[in-house]
């Protein structure tokens, strides 16, 4: 019987995606955090409008961002979300976490490995996730807000 090999994966395609729900969560985050010092609430509209996100899909991202303590919401014709912290407080990891259900603490893989050979892989994983959720928690809000700003400004003097 041949060995069945696996297709090396071309540049376009990736092991790990962010999910929809994911990025959803992120452009709203970062909406919420670019207007964070104005002090006044977004609307749900708003921000799906902002960011072309459907509306009852963004209504089941914040009440899961809401749920984790990352926003928080204010009733009333004046109302809509407002983030629970500032945007420097607040990691990509915690939102990715807070959406995905993520333990943050991650797990050990505590179970014993039938050979050296399913250890090794696992260990190879561990330090990719690792890897991944470092970057993540050395990501704010506040660093996407600056990044964003720089690219504001970086597209706006190109096409002058």
């Amino acid at each position: 019987m041949p060995n069945a090999q696996c297709p090396m994966p071309n540049s376009q395609s990736y092991i790990v995606e962010i999910s929809c729900k994911s990025e959803y969560a992120l452009l709203a985050m970062l909406e919420l955090a670019v207007r964070y010092q104005q002090g006044e609430p977004l609307q749900i509209r708003q921000i799906a409008s902002m960011q072309n996100i459907p509306d009852r899909y963004l209504e089941q991202v914040l009440a899961a961002l809401r749920r984790g303590g990352l926003i928080r919401s204010q009733r009333g014709a004046k109302g809509g979300y407002f983030l629970a912290r500032e945007p420097w407080q607040i990691t990509l990891l915690e939102v990715i976490g807070c959406i995905e259900g993520w333990d943050l603490e991650g797990k050990n893989g505590q179970e014993n490995p039938h050979t050296i050979e399913t250890a090794l892989v696992r260990d190879v994983w561990q330090e990719a996730r690792q890897a991944f959720q470092s970057v993540l928690q050395n990501q704010t809000l506040q660093d996407l807000c600056d990044r964003r700003n720089t690219r504001l400004r970086s597209d706006f003097m190109y096409y002058i």
